[in-house]
């Protein structure tokens, strides 16, 4: 992922993330979005982790309205929601009285991704984990195949890590969340596709099985439980 024009770049200082200056740059669908995920981002800023917040000012529909990238040692979080209906579809789709609170959980997931990049672990697996492959595939699709289930076990990840934030800062609408999280994993699942991560998920049904480690530590070990059922 990267800004293909130009962007508006708000990075995470040690100060209060500075929205009200910046909203009148910002359209209401974006607004709403970093209002719902600003206690994601005060965390982050809290734990010290390199992260900008990129918002892409061009159109970019079809784009995911939410993404993490990494550049030059730096996570980014990057909003493509200008022409893109989506971003609003989402929302709405939300229902109201859980909104906030599942846009923390996405956006907890995005920093799941962000933790995996900055520990140099993104695509790894434990040792002893052998990733299976299908027999009788080109050596194209079985590039493709490879880096799909890699996509898929960083989405894993990324969703207990939501989870996990959910646990900790939203714990009596656990369940709902939970359950909001599992019925989006299955509407239209292609198994084994890059956002079939109910393997992992399906693990997470008690909330405490994830938050007695910290947000990171506790989805890590049960997302290494998870790898053998989605492979």
């Amino acid at each position: 992922m990267r800004c293909w024009i130009i962007c508006l770049t708000l990075t995470l200082l040690a100060g209060p993330l500075a929205l009200p200056a910046l909203a009148a740059d910002l359209s209401a669908t974006e607004n709403q979005w970093l209002r719902s995920a600003a206690p994601v981002l005060a965390y982050a800023r809290g734990q010290g982790l390199p992260m900008d917040i990129i918002v892409q000012p061009q159109v970019a529909a079809g784009l995911a309205p939410l993404a993490m990238a990494f550049v030059a040692g730096r996570c980014k979080l990057v909003l493509s929601m200008r022409g893109n209906p989506e971003a609003q579809a989402t929302l709405d789709r939300i229902p109201a009285p859980l909104r906030d609170a599942a846009v923390e959980l996405m956006v907890a997931h995005e920093l799941g991704h962000c933790r995996r990049y900055l520990d140099g672990a993104w695509a790894s697996v434990p040792a002893g984990f052998v990733p299976k492959l299908p027999s009788g595939l080109s050596d194209e699709y079985r590039e493709a195949f490879g880096a799909m289930m890699e996509a898929r076990r960083e989405e894993g990840y990324g969703d207990l890590v939501g989870l996990a934030w959910t646990q900790m800062r939203h714990s009596g609408q656990y369940r709902l969340l939970y359950d909001w999280l599992a019925a989006l994993r299955a509407q239209d699942l292609i198994p084994g596709s890059h956002h079939d991560t109910l393997a992992w998920v399906r693990l997470a049904q008690d909330g405490a099985t994830l938050s007695q480690a910290g947000l990171f530590a506790g989805p890590a070990a049960l997302w290494a439980r998870g790898l053998q059922g989605a492979n």
